[in-house]
């Protein structure tokens, strides 16, 4: 695999929430905001957690349907609301005892490229601008809240070596 010797490093896995857990569309009843996510997506995200991977969000926008999804998956941690995701980078690590080179990350729009370039590996989603890879290891084939999450944690499991522990419960 092409990306074995940085995947290996990874202790932690984040996702922005908009263009990557969603599909970047926003909708507004009278009252709340409403958001789809992937179904297959949240499956993988708590199989990586239940295998030793930290799972958290780091988030330029806040909302209830965030939080209410981030409990329900119970993420390791989650920042919302993070218009420089420079700095809230930097305090995420510092607070969750982690260093960049530990850190796998799945981005989607330009407020990510200080997180792309930082972490030991990165990718966009498959609808992300063309102009991001120059910031990522890889480009997922999915786009962002049709898989893009599943199909990320899955290369991440690949090529740790943990593939076929996490098939185990369902193959046997």
């Amino acid at each position: 695999m092409k990306f074995k010797n940085k995947i290996q490093k990874v202790k932690a896995i984040i996702f922005d929430i908009d263009g990557v857990m969603t599909n970047g569309l926003i909708g507004y009843d009278s009252e709340n905001e409403i958001k789809f996510f992937h179904v297959r997506d949240g499956h993988r995200m708590k199989l990586a957690h239940n295998l030793g991977l930290k799972i958290g969000i780091l988030s330029g926008r806040s909302a209830e349907a965030n939080r209410r999804r981030a409990k329900e998956l119970e993420i390791d941690f989650f920042y919302e609301g993070q218009k420089d995701k420079r700095e809230a980078f930097q305090r995420l690590l510092s607070e969750q005892s982690l260093s960049a080179d530990e850190c796998a990350y799945l981005g989607d729009d330009i407020i990510d490229i200080p997180v792309l370039k930082q972490c030991v590996f990165s990718a966009v989603t498959a609808d992300a601008p063309d102009y991001l890879d120059k910031f990522c290891d890889f480009r997922t084939k999915s786009p962002g809240g049709m898989g893009a999450v599943c199909e990320f944690i899955e290369v991440i499991l690949i090529g740790k070596g943990l593939w076929k522990k996490a098939l185990e419960k369902y193959i046997k």
